[in-house]
């Protein structure tokens, strides 16, 4: 018998196709990316996995109905008429998000409040209670989409957010997002195939994501729960199976991965949350200025780093980035170096060619994720060396 059902992940700009192939990986069918989103199914074991296991997705949701809908009485009664009772009790508590993109709805908020009306006055007729509303930690949240005169109506298998991965209790400032964090990675081709550094790695989320992609550690074994743990017909058991089978599929990491901060506040905060995800066997961080540093590795690096944009920090941001292409260059032959930046100005100052550059959004910033190739000798020597 076939128990399978859509689910919608989301994700960030320009992570779908990353985030499609990882679902593909773990095992879901019919994978179809979207905008900013991937639709696919899979059966109530598989959300479970996804949840835990995918690590560029921010949330994973469930459609449970949809409808054409013109104004808040079509909205109401649409709403009023599902049967709740399969998701929720009087006792429970709920919240409604919602996203809007219509002519006939302008406010979400004003949506939410229609959506709860309903649900509660549906409660209200039937059992002559009502579940409470809260916004912070609901057993159940709701999430409405209204798109033009259609209404979808879907239910959080998440909750906060999945880049709250759970290891990360101190940042710096403008900290990497988990899940930025982890599709950079994934898009740099990054697989635990060399050494690995973060030559600015502020409080290790680079690191840290790093680490757990090369031992294949699920994205989100160190967080606390998930919303799907609170719904009527959670598998405490099926769960645990799914957690275990997992785990069993951890690799052993044989390289390096390194990370330099300048900052001591930075170094302590990078440890402990390396240790907070039980990381510290495979990572070590040192109090270094990447501009004093070079290669200490032999053959080859794999570089992914961050560096300030200027939006916080008062750096001559040219004369910054022209040390990390004069350090690049100087100190880390056999070395793919990556970065991210909003400061398309500041990144001409590297000098040298990128051999990719890629649109990505850090936040609401637009950036570039970049590559340069640093070769072992000469490039006219490796060119040679490749021909041969």
């Amino acid at each position: 018998m076939n128990n399978n059902f859509k689910m919608v992940a989301k994700t960030l700009f320009g992570f779908e196709e990353i985030l499609a192939k990882e679902i593909r990986n773990l095992g879901g069918g019919n994978v179809v990316p979207g905008v900013r989103s991937v639709s696919f199914e899979g059966d109530v074991g598989f959300m479970y996995k996804a949840n835990l296991c995918a690590r560029t997705a921010i949330k994973i949701i469930k459609p449970i109905h949809s409808f054409t809908v013109r104004n808040e009485n079509e909205l109401y009664r649409n709403i009023y008429a599902m049967d709740w009772a399969e998701y929720l009790a009087v006792d429970m508590t709920l919240a409604i998000d919602t996203t809007v993109n219509s002519d006939n709805f302008t406010h979400s908020l004003y949506v939410s409040q229609k959506v709860k009306d309903a649900i509660v006055d549906k409660f209200r007729d039937t059992d002559g209670k009502r579940p409470d509303v809260d916004v912070k930690n609901p057993d159940l949240r709701i999430n409405i989409h209204i798109q033009k005169e259609h209404c979808n109506v879907s239910i959080d298998s998440s909750g906060r957010s999945l880049h709250q991965r759970g290891y990360r209790t101190a940042t710096n400032i403008a900290p990497i997002n988990e899940v930025l964090a982890a599709g950079l990675l994934l898009m740099s081709g990054w697989h635990g195939q060399s050494d690995f550094m973060d030559p600015m790695c502020g409080s290790g989320t680079l690191l840290t994501e790093a680490a757990m992609i090369a031992c294949n550690i699920p994205a989100n074994i160190n967080r606390k729960g998930f919303a799907f743990e609170k719904w009527h017909d959670f598998d405490q058991e099926l769960f645990d199976k799914i957690v275990e089978v997992c785990l069993n599929k951890t690799q052993e990491f044989r390289h390096k991965i390194i990370g330099y901060d300048k900052a001591p506040s930075a170094v302590r905060k990078a440890g402990d949350n390396i240790e907070n995800a039980n990381l510290d066997d495979y990572i070590t961080v040192d109090r270094k200025n990447f501009f004093q540093t070079e290669k200490q590795t032999e053959g080859p690096l794999h570089m992914v780093f961050n560096p300030p944009y200027g939006e916080r920090l008062n750096l001559d941001m040219e004369e910054f980035y022209a040390s990390i292409g004069d350090t690049l260059k100087q100190g880390y032959p056999g070395t793919n170096a990556w970065l991210i930046t909003s400061n398309m100005e500041a990144l001409k100052y590297v000098g040298l060619r990128t051999s990719k550059k890629i649109k990505v959004f850090n936040s609401h910033l637009e950036s570039r994720f970049v590559k340069y190739e640093m070769y072992e000798g000469s490039r006219k020597r490796q060119d040679k060396n490749e021909i041969e």
